[in-house]
């Protein structure tokens, strides 16, 4: 897949005094500029608009009869259209800081805003049908069958019956639910199809905010990583703000366009892209906290398609002796590759060459290794490990589109990234084909580049 696009962070907005809520709308707007489209809440759709950052501003929560802050004074702005996991050891407050943006808890100081929206300017109940909710345990009415469960906010809302049935329709074919679960109950299906349920539930009054607590942490690794896949496709469509907490750097690395790792009592320590905070932790407890292997972690934010073109020691099957021993001369290998038409053919060692007496004649051996473009360093790393090869051959539709090796992995993982760009990936769950249980014997001794 190619790279998500680069979202620019925008500047905290200074709202003028003015404001007052006229019908749902908060009519304050940055000082000495037009208002913007922004979130507003209509008492009939809900939270709407296209404009839906979150500003936390000095957000402060203390919990009668204790004598420390839950959270302490927390600034965080979250960019429209973006992912942002909030991550932290037990007791940092990450979960009150998601429940303070739906006011699920009053925060005890501060403001929180959603486009121009003052969350504490409107009934809680009302900005609640207008936030989309997911948490660990999904939350269905059991009593409710699928098709009720999804159609809650919509009817709380005051839609009619066809316009909540097509919205579930469309809904069930968005998050992969056989339309013919809508109409069974939640303790039918299993918990990976109840999380889909619960997404689609959160998502049925089309809320321009996602808020979601640790939505993947009650099923199993496989179904989880597959949750993950989804989610990512879903926002790749929908553009919605998602605040997400996590208890796992992993999840959040794959996740999220921005961390925002806290400290107990809710202190920020550190708010950056997760290739930014691999990078360069901004403190011990950050590099603490990510662990040893943040390396590794980063291989996971880079794909094979934005390191350089590497043609590797390959020549086309019509390319004479001299350019082939040229190809392989230049690369330094024992090995040269072959397509014919622009797709890759296979390995053939490279004295060989002399026996056939042309290209042509030689007859090369399917590649031990496979990615695409979209395949992450990652894949290609352990690919490359477990073929017992030394390149990779990148498949670009059926077109010869290069090779990797170690070394190219190593410079794509020292190349400088924006901190705010993304890839739209699915992970580790990326096309890569070919394994060590289909290389031909002809590369046992691996390609040397």
């Amino acid at each position: 897949m190619a790279p998500r696009s680069t979202r620019a962070r925008r500047p905290p907005t200074n709202l003028a005094a003015s404001d007052d809520l006229d019908d749902g709308r908060l009519r304050g707007h940055a000082v000495g500029t037009p208002p913007p489209p922004t979130a507003v809440l209509d008492r009939r759709s809900g939270l709407i608009g296209q404009a839906s950052d979150i500003h936390l501003r000095g957000v402060t929560k203390r919990f009668p009869g204790t004598d420390s802050d839950a959270v302490a004074s927390l600034s965080l702005e979250v960019p429209s259209g973006s992912i942002v996991v909030l991550i932290g050891p037990s007791g940092c407050g990450k979960t009150t800081t998601l429940r303070m943006i739906n006011r699920l808890i009053e925060p005890t100081a501060g403001s929180i805003t959603i486009g121009e929206l003052d969350v504490t300017a409107v009934p809680p109940t009302e900005l609640r049908r207008g936030i989309g909710y997911v948490i660990q345990q999904v939350g269905l009415f059991p009593h409710r069958s699928i098709r009720q469960n999804i159609a809650t906010v919509p009817a709380t809302l005051g839609w009619d019956k066809a316009r909540t049935a097509a919205r579930i329709d469309e809904l069930a074919e968005l998050v992969g639910l056989d339309p013919a679960m809508l109409d069974r109950y939640p303790d039918e299906l299993s918990g990976g199809q109840q999380q889909r349920v619960g997404v689609a539930r959160a998502l049925a009054a089309d809320p321009p905010v996602l808020l979601m607590d640790e939505p993947f942490g009650a099923v199993d690794p496989i179904v989880r990583g597959r949750l993950q896949d989804e989610l990512l496709a879903l926002q790749a469509q929908l553009r919605k703000t998602i605040v997400l907490v996590t208890h796992d750097i992993d999840e959040a690395v794959k996740l999220a366009d921005r961390i925002a790792l806290l400290n107990v009592g809710g202190v920020l320590e550190q708010y950056a892209s997760p290739d930014e905070m691999l990078a360069a932790p901004a403190n011990a407890f950050v590099e603490q906290f990510i662990g040893e292997d943040r390396g590794i972690k980063r291989l996971r934010l880079r794909t094979v398609g934005e390191l350089p073109r590497a043609q590797g020691p390959v020549v086309d099957v019509g390319a004479d002796l001299a350019t082939a021993r040229a190809a392989i001369d230049v690369e330094g290998s024992d090995w040269l590759g072959v397509t014919r038409d622009g797709a890759f053919v296979g390995w053939c060692p490279a004295e060989q060459l002399e026996s056939a007496g042309s290209v042509a004649a030689l007859e090369p051996t399917a590649p031990a290794a496979q990615l695409h473009p979209d395949s992450t360093l990652r894949t290609a790393l352990e690919l490359i490990m477990a073929s017992n090869t030394s390149v990779a051959v990148i498949d670009d539709g059926g077109r010869f589109g290069g090779v990797v090796n170690l070394e190219h992995i190593r410079a794509g993982l020292a190349a400088p990234v924006d901190p705010v760009a993304r890839l739209d990936g699915s992970g580790d769950a990326d096309r890569s084909v070919g394994s060590a249980g289909s290389r031909g014997s002809g590369e046992s001794g691996g390609v040397a580049p």
